[in-house]
């Protein structure tokens, strides 16, 4: 696993794979195609979206295992490295992978709007496990976009495979959201866990330590991604990660106000605010009123 192999363009992954590279900058790539390989490490220079339909090793990314069994999902941005850990067994790549190089979306509606599929920073246990009837949709918009490649290029091609890779990552939303309900097991008490890690944070020194708590901390203590975790306490609760440790410091700050031992700029300190006036204008924005005023109000 110590060798990275590179992929910087959609023909490089295809050669590897022996698939025919019918468009630079996109393919369906059937991986039983594929030679029996070792796991490897890879860089990939595109998006890729691996549907693995057998057991062939684990799938490693940076440090982490993705949960990846039969019939999941993981996404790729450009740039990221992954790999399979086959324990130095040679194994049949099987299942399909969406590669697309972000030249392809360049000027369209998917390319100003890529940045809302959350999904493609998710990291470690957080692929996207589909159903039955799932997976045949996925295989279906596969299907599409394989058939425009083999379908001559004209004045319509681009336009249906952007807008095919589109329709697919929209059903993949829906699964995602389908799956922070469906999988209560693994996000069981997910906002309790993150309530009680910002009381704790409250009552310890780390506010002047660290500062406000920042949703990328949060995450990593409870192990998961910035982006899977933000997209889950959504869901949840109708608020951004960002908005519920926002409210949770005002809390924690009208129950401080009342010790009139403390001035306001201690207070903003002890809270973790570098600035009083980023904690005045934050208290106001979510109270209606100053520090002051709610203390005097009260």
């Amino acid at each position: 696993m110590d060798n990275i192999r590179r992929f910087e363009t959609v023909s490089d992954y295809n050669a590897f794979n022996k698939n025919e590279t019918l468009h630079p900058l996109v393919s369906v790539v059937d991986l039983s195609k594929a030679d029996p390989r070792q796991g490897s490490r890879m860089y990939f220079g595109f998006y890729t979206i691996f549907l693995k339909d057998v057991k062939c090793g684990d799938l490693v990314y940076g440090r982490n295992t993705y949960d990846y069994q039969e019939g999941t999902l993981v996404f790729l941005a450009p740039g990221q490295v992954a790999g399979i850990n086959s324990n130095g067994e040679i194994y049949q790549p099987k299942g399909y992978a969406l590669v697309f190089h972000p030249d392809l979306i360049h000027g369209t509606a998917l390319g100003r709007h890529m940045k809302d599929y959350s999904f493609f920073c998710y990291q470690s246990n957080e692929a996207l496990h589909l159903s039955e009837r799932e997976r045949k949709i996925v295989l279906e918009c596969f299907s599409k976009i394989q058939y425009e490649l083999e379908h001559a290029i004209d004045n319509h091609s681009k336009k249906l495979i952007v807008s095919n890779i589109e329709l697919f990552l929209n059903y993949c939303s829906r699964f995602y959201e389908r799956q922070f309900i469906t999988r209560d097991i693994v996000h069981q008490g997910i906002v309790e866990r993150f309530e009680t890690l910002l009381n704790g944070y409250y009552q310890s020194e780390k506010p002047q330590t660290i500062g406000l708590p920042s949703v990328a901390w949060c995450a990593g203590e409870l192990n998961l991604s910035p982006g899977y975790f933000g997209d889950l306490i959504k869901k949840e609760t109708g608020k951004t990660a960002q908005e519920y440790i926002q409210t949770k410091v005002i809390d924690v700050a009208k129950e401080r106000i009342f010790d009139h031992n403390k001035s306001v700029n201690q207070i903003a300190s002890e809270l973790g605010f570098k600035y009083p006036q980023h904690f005045t204008r934050l208290f106001k924005q979510r109270s209606g009123y100053t520090p002051n005023e709610y203390r005097l109000s009260n």
